[in-house]
């Protein structure tokens, strides 16, 4: 699939605050944030969710999480601490059939998340 809203605003499509992209990779502000620091980290290739990565996308995986730890840097949310979460499936809630990493942080978090 790769006219889904997440392809649409990897291709610049569709409008987004993007804070990173590379030939992998789009980084952006979430729309409808739930911490001070809410970005979603995509792979350009369109993946539904974690359980469509094969071996083939090891390193592409990697990438997206050293992509969300430099931003995490970068928003100055590094030293205080930031959640990295991944949802698959609709009881998870994920709501973008496309693989993408939320990076959380700039206010404590609560544990369990859900």
């Amino acid at each position: 699939m790769t006219d889904c809203l997440f392809c649409r605003i990897a291709r610049g499509e569709l409008p987004a605050t993007i804070l990173y992209e590379d030939d992998q990779a789009v980084a952006f502000e979430d729309i409808r944030p739930q911490a001070p620091v809410h970005v979603l980290v995509i792979p350009r290739k369109h993946l539904t969710n974690l359980l469509a990565v094969g071996p083939e996308d090891e390193a592409l995986v990697g990438h997206l999480l050293r992509v969300a730890s430099q931003i995490a840097r970068d928003k100055g949310v590094a030293e205080s601490g930031f959640r990295v979460t991944v949802n698959i499936n609709r009881d998870a809630g994920q709501s973008v059939d496309h693989l993408h990493f939320h990076l959380l942080g700039g206010r404590r978090l609560g544990w369990p998340p859900g």
